[in-house]
């Protein structure tokens, strides 16, 4: 199949048309328009190998809708403990740099290059990037970031220093999903961590329908209140 060099024009080819393991194109930048446009038509940016970004839309896609959230009992107990203070888009910046500086064992560095930090930024001041924060003693110690579009978000990364933090967010994320009617979380690629809090395999057809249904809803612009 042929992989699509991508032109200066924020355009993307058709999905349908992905390789195998999901990818549509390389090249283009991370502008907030090219952002935009692909995370609209179900692509996100993966990596930067040298100059080039390499745009992904998997088949199957992994999605995780709040009413299927699942809550193990220790979260339950560390939530009522109060330990940790959550906050929304308070520390967008530090968040994503917190996630790009994590060590994952299945990968060779990171894909959150400063490059990446600036595109999300600039969508980050547009109101459609968003994180959610956990906090001990003050102290920033886990998170996620993503993109919010219609009634859909888009997950991106996650970090912690200390046990149950990213964990934590990821449950106010899905209480304040389901509190604004979000109709799923994008998590994009297969992880036993997320399997495990209710996210499940969807074809990419089907998830390009679900798509199409939450974009046709407001996106909730602007700062997130917890």
């Amino acid at each position: 199949m042929t992989v699509y060099l991508l032109p200066e024009e924020p355009v993307f080819p058709p999905v349908d048309e992905a390789e195998p393991d999901g990818l549509v194109a390389i090249g283009g930048d991370l502008s907030a328009e090219r952002l935009l446009q692909a995370y609209s038509h179900g692509i996100f940016p993966w990596f930067k190998e040298e100059e080039d970004v390499y745009w992904y839309s998997p088949d199957p896609r992994l999605v995780l809708f709040p009413e299927n959230f699942k809550c193990s009992r220790s979260l339950e107990r560390t939530i009522k403990s109060g330990q940790f203070k959550v906050k929304f888009d308070t520390v967008f910046e530090q968040v994503i740099r917190k996630c790009a500086q994590v060590e994952r064992p299945e990968q060779e560095g990171t894909w959150i290059s400063d490059e990446f930090i600036e595109g999300y930024l600039a969508i980050h001041h547009h109101g459609i990037a968003h994180s959610v924060e956990t906090f001990y003693q003050d102290k920033l110690v886990g998170g996620l970031y993503g993109v919010s579009l219609g009634a859909a978000f888009f997950g991106e990364s996650m970090f912690f220093t200390i046990s149950n933090a990213s964990k934590v967010a990821f449950y106010y994320l899905i209480k304040f999903c389901r509190q604004n009617k979000f109709q799923f979380v994008d998590c994009q690629v297969e992880t036993n961590h997320l399997m495990n809090l209710g996210a499940k395999l969807t074809p990419r057809k089907e998830y390009l329908n679900l798509l199409e249904l939450a974009l046709a809803y407001p996106t909730k612009k602007g700062t997130w209140i917890n």
